[in-house]
């Protein structure tokens, strides 16, 4: 009898290695897939070693029109909307988090809703919007609605952050005379840090790699970003430079990785603050 227990849990642990193994291979493959053809001078759609060595791949990107301009033009759009939101995500989430209304549940459930919204679904009346109040082809319209879309999970996100900071601290600044903003800037943001920085993460990767918004709302080259400008590997009649495209594929990740290492500290980081109101 335990002779047969034993086999079954050595049958599911395979199993479940197995199923594993599948899952981590689907995953691989495309990695493994960019990084080899990156690094071969006759790439095509299959994963295989590369018929000899080259960087001339990335030598044929790296110019400012193919991969500089697009990346500044995303780092600018990206970061400043990503700045936008973090900071409107946090000052809403704070009278949410901090404040009992019977408004709180209704708002926080239209911001749920909001959530799942099609981008396309809203792209139409937006695109007139833009286009009666001077915003379309500009690089500060194309923020503001990158913020818009990304602002309801932010403060959705940052309010339930926010929740983990023990109120009792902010009173005891009150106490002292510090105001609302003051306990906000020097004791909840610290404090909640890791969750920030989450935020951060979250609506800069949704905003590096969205292609539909930039499209329809930039229309001059110079200012499309890298998200948009990959489109240009895919030639005409099916012809597509797969070992550049694939270069261009680890340059234009490159600053997603960067900024997650930067902040991958800050991640680590906990909401064990119970022995501070303490005594």
């Amino acid at each position: 009898m335990a002779v047969t227990l034993a086999s079954r849990r050595t049958t599911r642990r395979l199993a479940a290695d197995a199923g594993l193994l599948v899952v981590a291979a689907a995953f691989v493959l495309p990695l493994a897939w960019v990084i080899l053809s990156s690094l071969d001078p006759r790439a095509d759609l299959r994963v295989k070693a590369p018929d000899g060595l080259t960087l001339d791949n990335f030598d044929a990107i790296l110019t400012p029109e193919i991969t500089f301009t697009p990346l500044l033009n995303s780092l600018v759009l990206c970061g400043s909307a990503t700045l936008l939101t973090v900071v409107c995500a946090t000052l809403a989430a704070y009278p949410l988090s901090r404040f009992r209304s019977r408004f709180n549940r209704p708002f926080l459930l239209t911001i749920l809703f909001a959530t799942s919204l099609p981008i396309t679904a809203i792209m139409v009346p937006v695109y007139a919007l833009f286009v009666r109040v001077d915003l379309i082809d500009t690089m500060q319209g194309t923020i503001f609605f990158f913020a818009a879309s990304q602002l309801p999970f932010a403060i959705w996100l940052t309010k339930n952050f926010m929740d983990g900071v023990p109120k009792e601290l902010e009173e005891a600044a009150w106490t002292d005379g510090a105001s609302s903003l003051q306990s906000l800037i020097r004791i909840v943001l610290p404090l909640m840090g890791p969750g920030v920085a989450v935020v951060t993460v979250f609506s800069f990767v949704m905003m590096w790699g969205n292609f539909f918004v930039p499209f329809m709302l930039l229309l001059t080259p110079d200012q499309l970003p890298a998200s948009v400008s990959i489109n240009d590997f895919f030639g005409n009649r099916g012809m597509v430079a797969y070992g550049q495209l694939a270069a261009f594929s680890i340059v234009y990740s490159t600053p997603v990785i960067l900024l997650y290492i930067l902040i991958a500290r800050r991640l680590g980081g906990g909401f064990a603050l119970g022995g501070a109101v303490k005594g």
